[in-house]
């Protein structure tokens, strides 16, 4: 009778103790998870905090450059000496920043989708030193002055075109192996099939290839807008000028060597910044699925 129960008990005691395990197992994961979205609260969440209470402040309050309540709130008046400041720079800057972000979105994807296509596509001997030469553009950083002397000797130095061509250039690159490595999951029997039906080459690209790279041209899409229109470095050499002014330059604005206004400066920010966080919030998920829609042929 003993050995009969010891048999009937075993089985449950076994199930009862893989219970154990996988709540334990899930408590862990909970944590961490806990732990990481707390993390991340405190890592950006703090910052922006920051940004925006020394928004709202008046100028005496914001130069203590303190996280305190403000005693009271002046974000509107803030915004209109922002907006009004050097003959509305601001709003000029505004749509520098478009103009420049969407031609040099509109250049990438087509030079960058057409590169990608060549590429996959056409296996040769001169292959190597193609993908070598993308690398290498992901690699080397740009050089500044003789950047300026080539635009200057094109006559495209402090003009719009030449910003552009310069964001294009470094980003070309990264753009160009993202929609190389999504190429490789349509298959060539599509391309066959298409040139047996009498379809031209450009044909074939503007009209079957490029609406099959929708998710990559999403993901270039946010990327590239996010990283020009917060661009710093390159409107500063490349495109100068106040009538040339992008958002970023304006914060130069309300600084200076023996003052700052910083309630003015944290509004400039949270204005510039409102944009590419919006764009993000809506877009992150197509940013993913972009990234990794090649990743696995």
């Amino acid at each position: 009778m003993n050995k009969v129960v010891n048999q009937s008990v075993t089985p449950i005691s076994i199930v009862s103790e893989k219970q154990k395990r996988l709540t334990g197992k899930k408590i862990r994961k909970l944590a961490v998870e806990f732990i990481a979205v707390l993390l991340t609260l405190i890592i950006f969440g703090i910052p922006f905090y920051f940004v925006i209470i020394n928004a709202v402040k008046n100028t005496q309050e914001s130069a203590l450059l303190s996280m305190a309540w403000p005693s009271s709130f002046h974000l509107i008046e803030n915004i209109k000496v922002v907006l009004e400041t050097q003959d509305g720079m601001v709003v000029r800057a505004f749509f520098n920043s478009i103009a420049i972000t969407g031609f040099s979105i509109i250049l990438l994807i087509i030079l960058g989708a057409m590169s990608g296509y060549v590429l996959q596509r056409k296996v040769s001997k001169a292959t190597p030193f193609f993908n070598f030469l993308i690398l290498a553009g992901l690699i080397i950083p740009p050089a500044i002055v003789p950047t300026i002397w080539v635009l200057n000797g094109t006559g495209l130095f402090k003009t719009m075109p030449g910003i552009v061509l310069v964001e294009v250039a470094l980003g070309l690159p990264f753009t160009v192996l993202l929609y190389k490595g999504f190429m490789a999951t349509i298959p060539r029997e599509i391309d066959e099939a298409a040139l047996i039906d009498g379809c031209s080459r450009f044909r074939l690209f503007f009209s079957i290839i490029l609406p099959l790279l929708k998710p990559v041209s999403a993901t270039v899409i946010v990327l590239t807008a996010v990283g020009v229109y917060n661009d710093f470095v390159n409107p500063l050499y490349f495109y100068p000028g106040a009538e040339n002014a992008t958002l970023q330059l304006t914060l130069y604005n309300f600084t200076s060597m023996y003052n700052t206004q910083w309630n003015l400066l944290f509004t400039n920010i949270l204005l510039i910044s409102i944009p590419p966080l919006i764009l993000f919030i809506f877009f992150n998920r197509k940013i993913v699925a972009g990234m990794t829609a090649g990743s696995v042929k």
